[in-house]
């Protein structure tokens, strides 16, 4: 079943649905961000890029799956509030604006990332406002993020002026900054974009990782030396917590994949196999099931949560280096994260996923969907599983 076109093109409809029409703002513009499991509004104020963003994603890619007017009026909602509201005067998108007003003008380069993969994801839908701002994000992250010498992106940009640039460098950004570019990529054929997509996965999976016992890790000092002890005191932290991420492997196993379907090269499925089996091996729970979400370098499990994002992850991963490889073994984790998923995570009564369980399966709350989740993960899980499925 999980390996049929028609469940995925039916489970990717199941999370449209439940986003929409509910979750769009007619009064203020933009998307609602905080939903509970039934789909009420809980927070109808708080508007977050990397929200905006991915639900520009979502709505995009359901054109190219779909071909329906609601999607395309839903992406170009979202790109014109982009647009008009979380642009900053001096250049840049702001990371949270209550309703309209800029709350956090922080620029961050996660964020951007997001703004980059949302507009390249709407140009390759065909919607011809994305195109230039494709090209306005690239030059943004160029000449105000991207360190040459170090061939990777900085973090973080104050508000208030763009030479305030944080000392912290972490590598989830630049991983989301692949993701981003290999879809630019796509949607333009400019090969700017591969180039530098290629660039990302070398220095975080084989130079950097290097250093790391050949695992990716999270948290970096500004000249890209590895920061052990980043929030050792903040294991919860929600964009950058303490410790090795499995989710983090097999999201990087995704990309490599990708990667090498565009510009082929022997380390990309050597890397792309390490990452996924050192996954399993130290973050699957091989008695409840499910990823443990942080371990320690030591090997010690941090955080015993399950997360939805990380079996997202897990499943296209999955499906593309099954594919990659021809490996039966592989496609029958594939399935193995689906049932879990299907057990715990998804919820088959309103639609969308669950944000996070206990390791019993557990969910701690009723906020199915906080700002900046919007199910981009399993919507693109789906994408990424067509794709490995589409025949020779």
């Amino acid at each position: 079943m999980y390996r049929e076109c028609s469940f995925l093109r039916s489970h990717i409809r199941s999370i449209l649905d439940f986003y929409l029409p509910r979750a769009i703002d007619r009064r203020a513009g933009g998307f609602f961000g905080g939903l509970t499991d039934d789909g009420t509004i809980y927070d109808p104020d708080t508007r977050h890029l990397v929200d905006t963003c991915r639900h520009i994603y979502n709505y995009s890619t359901a054109i190219v799956l779909f071909g329906e007017d609601r999607f395309a009026e839903a992406a170009e909602h979202g790109l014109k509030f982009l647009d008009t509201a979380h642009r900053l005067p001096q250049g840049g998108f702001a990371w949270v604006l209550e309703n309209r007003r800029i709350e956090d003008a922080t620029r961050h380069c996660y964020g951007h990332a997001f703004v980059l993969l949302a507009a390249s994801a709407a140009a390759k839908a065909g919607l011809s406002e994305a195109a230039a701002l494709v090209d306005e994000t690239w030059k943004i992250l160029e000449e105000r993020f991207f360190e040459p010498e170090a061939g990777l992106y900085a973090d973080q940009i104050g508000p208030s002026s763009w030479s305030d640039v944080d000392s912290y460098r972490g590598q989830n950004a630049n991983m989301h900054l692949c993701e981003a570019m290999l879809v630019a990529y796509e949607a333009t054929g400019d090969s700017r974009f591969l180039d530098r997509a290629e660039t990302l996965a070398r220095r975080i999976c084989l130079e950097l990782a290097a250093e790391t016992d050949g695992l990716v890790w999270e948290h970096y000092r500004r000249d890209w030396s590895v920061d052990w002890d980043y929030n050792r005191e903040d294991p919860k932290n929600l964009f950058r917590p303490y410790g090795y991420l499995p989710g983090h492997f097999v999201e990087w196993t995704k990309l490599l994949v990708l990667l090498h379907r565009s510009r082929p090269e022997g380390w990309m499925l050597d890397r792309a196999r390490a990452l996924f089996d050192a996954a399993l091996e130290h973050g699957w729970d091989s008695e409840r099931g499910g990823f443990n979400y942080t371990f320690a370098p030591d090997g010690r499990i941090l955080d015993t949560d399950r997360y939805y994002w990380v079996l997202s992850e897990a499943i296209a991963a999955a499906a593309l280096l099954g594919r990659a490889l021809g490996v039966e073994a592989v496609w029958q984790w594939y399935d193995r994260f689906w049932e879990y998923s299907g057990n715990v995570l998804i919820d088959h009564k309103h639609g969308g996923w669950y944000r996070v369980t206990d390791p019993d399966g557990k969910p701690y709350d009723e906020l199915k969907s906080p700002p900046a989740k919007t199910d981009y993960h399993p919507l693109s899980a789906c994408a990424a599983s067509l794709l490995a499925l589409q025949p020779d």
